[in-house]
């Protein structure tokens, strides 16, 4: 049935784990860009030596809020606080459910008095175009979807482009481009800017653990500035970056970009799911990796799992906050990431080169094969906590994991194994083929894995207090 609900489309899979470990679609995809421009391990080097620009165009959602209540409402689904947050700030927006657990995390613009938008992923967006449609405020919506589920005549266009200049020469290369001394921006303050005679607006921000700014405008300016960054940065070694390497650059600076949102139970998520379509975000996406449960609410993340207990602030009434009250007080995991041993890396691999028992393929520079990974984390045995994204980074010379674990294992230098591949040969999912579970060795190690961004970015869950 067309209008399905994702209530009804949940009562009819069964159990939801299973229904979407074997979901047929693969990792979230990076469409407007080549895979590569160049090649992604020249790309991936470029924002630790030189510069890259990163399109951000196409692959995340918009979320225009406006309206007098606009402030009010998104405050109040936010566990953050928002006192003296004012236009031309940005945050980070991840809205918790009653319960307590994360439903998304995305980047809240205040553009300016009762106009904000919302950038990311699809989960946190529904859950505020849910409370715009269904509450008490006055406030209009209107999203502006990514390129890959638009209407094939709207693909070629979006209400606005959106660049990311980073890198040890990005203020070299942005200066250039403007003709002047770019302003001196605090982290997630925004200015406008001239570029190529159109006004830019800039947020100072960064991705890969290095400085950056993030600019963006009307789509009727894309050509103009885009034209504009490549120029200024051609002496100062600017590199486009592809599909391909983007989403490997989040190993280095340490951000999960792939919490399961947790709207699949509970009573307080429940007329969301009545009011959500089945073919939402929560009703397409798939879960993949080694750890396997009956119970969707083990795949639940709390704000303290991804390292934002820091962003917590008790200091307004928030949908969740009771719940985080409580889970405040008990004990904690801790974001890590996991240096994977180069020896069972090499092991993976070369059962590649042979016939019989094959392990789960590990591609380059990203190893993340569903929307949703989640591999079992080890210590003698037992499981101490999930893994969410894994990949190689030529800049480490080596294969990451952002992982969440216990706090018994957490300390730097802790010797625990990723469990790798899925159970009984694996799913159905289309990128999955046959074959083995392994182990490999692993370091705990810090987050951000990036030396520059443990001492270069805000205060916060990325540095190091």
């Amino acid at each position: 049935m067309t209008d399905q609900s994702l209530e009804q489309k949940l009562a009819e899979a069964g159990n939801t784990v299973e229904f979407l470990r074997n979901q047929q679609v693969g990792p979230n995809v990076y469409p407007g860009v080549p895979g590569e421009f160049s090649n992604w391990r020249d790309e991936q080097r470029a924002w630790a030596e030189t510069a890259v620009l990163f399109n951000q165009s196409y692959h995340m959602v918009d979320l225009l809020v406006t309206g007098p209540d606009a402030f009010e409402m998104l405050a109040y689904l936010a566990p953050n606080s928002f006192k003296n947050f004012k236009p031309n700030q940005a945050k980070q927006f991840a809205p918790v459910t009653p319960e307590g657990y994360v439903i998304g995390d995305v980047i809240l613009f205040y553009l300016e008095e009762n106009k904000f938008e919302l950038v990311g992923r699809a989960p946190s967006i529904e859950w505020v175009e849910y409370h715009a449609a269904t509450g008490k405020w006055d406030v209009q919506v209107e999203r502006d979807e990514r390129t890959a589920a638009r209407p094939e005549a709207e693909k070629g266009y979006r209400r606005n482009y959106r660049f990311q200049l980073q890198g040890p020469n990005a203020m070299k290369i942005l200066e250039k481009a403007m003709g002047q001394t770019p302003p001196d921006l605090k982290f997630f303050r925004m200015a406008p800017i001239m570029i190529n005679g159109v006004e830019v607006r800039a947020l100072r921000h960064g991705m890969a653990g290095q400085p950056g700014y993030e600019l963006f405008g009307p789509w009727k300016d894309y050509d103009a500035v885009h034209s504009a960054l490549v120029e200024a940065g051609k002496d100062d070694g600017l590199t486009l970056v592809g599909g391909r390497t983007y989403s490997s650059n989040t190993l280095e600076s340490g951000w999960i970009p792939s919490p399961l949102p947790a709207v699949y139970t509970g009573e307080g998520t429940k007329g969301f799911r009545e009011w959500m379509k089945g073919k939402s975000y929560p009703g397409m996406c798939s879960l993949g990796g080694s750890f396997v449960s009956d119970n969707i609410e083990d795949y639940y993340l709390t704000p303290w799992d991804l390292g934002y207990g820091i962003m917590v602030k008790f200091d307004h009434d928030f949908i969740g906050r009771e719940a985080l009250e409580k889970l405040d007080k008990q004990p904690k995991r801790r974001k890590v990431t996991l240096a994977l041993d180069n020896a069972d890396i090499v092991r993976v691999m070369s059962s590649m080169l042979q016939t019989g028992d094959k392990a789960k393929f590990l591609e380059f520079p990203s190893a993340v094969y569903a929307m949703h990974p989640y591999d079992a984390v080890l210590k003698d045995g037992k499981t101490v906590g999930i893994s969410t994204w894994i990949g190689y980074t030529v800049n480490a010379g080596r294969f990451l994991a952002l992982a969440i674990v216990d706090e018994s294992v957490a300390e730097p230098g802790t010797e625990v194994t990723l469990l790798w591949g899925e159970p009984d040969g694996g799913t159905s999912k289309p990128t999955v083929e046959p074959h083995v579970q392994t182990e490999i060795k692993a370091i705990v190690s810090p987050t951000p894995y990036s030396e520059v961004a443990r001492d270069s970015y805000a205060d916060g869950w990325r540095s190091k207090s």
